[in-house]
């Protein structure tokens, strides 16, 4: 097994082997899952330093069904390079030079923000309607936040550490997540 583990991996590069303890059902159908090999990704920390995180990819067992799923740590955000604790900060306190420390440039951080403005919306209705499938979802009292889409998505996750995470693995969990290509698309008029 360490052969394969190592085989396309930087040699000066360290990597982990992400694998949940439970057995995954499709957030499509509901079925079992079962392995179909794995693949490197790159995850980018707070302090700059690249990661290789060898992940499962997982075929549904419904001949109907039959899609590919990936199984993503929670310190990750699809389609995104830069853990999602560091996404979180700047998009919780934009423009504060408190999180400078986040290694990426400026422009990124505009990315983030422009990519969660238009994403909020849609995330606080995704999360309203698994939470009235799957029952009343605890709401968080006091916000400290003054943005209103990011108030009301602490309303619904709560706004302690992980809040990104927590948003993320419901709704992709749920099947609802959106391709990011549209962060290239223009705006619309």
């Amino acid at each position: 097994m360490e052969g394969s583990f190592r085989k396309g991996l930087p040699t000066n590069r360290c990597g982990f082997f992400i694998r949940s303890d439970g057995q995954g059902l499709c957030p499509v159908c509901g079925n079992s899952l079962k392995c179909i090999g794995s693949r490197y990704r790159t995850c980018i920390r707070e302090s700059g330093e690249k990661i290789f995180i060898l992940i499962r990819r997982l075929r549904c067992r419904n001949q109907d069904c039959r899609r590919i799923h990936h199984e993503l740590p929670d310190m990750l955000v699809p389609y995104k390079r830069h853990e999602s604790a560091s996404i979180e900060k700047i998009i919780a306190f934009p423009g504060k030079p408190i999180f400078s420390d986040t290694s990426a440039e400026d422009c990124t951080f505009r990315t983030w923000n422009r990519w969660f403005r238009r994403m909020a919306g849609y995330w606080h209705g995704c999360l309203q309607a698994i939470s009235s499938r799957t029952g009343p979802v605890p709401v968080e009292e006091s916000v400290s936040s003054s943005s209103l889409p990011l108030q009301a998505l602490f309303q619904l996750v709560g706004s302690h550490s992980g809040w990104l995470a927590r948003i993320v693995r419901s709704v992709v969990n749920a099947g609802l997540w959106v391709h990011t290509r549209s962060e290239w698309l223009p705006d619309p008029p």
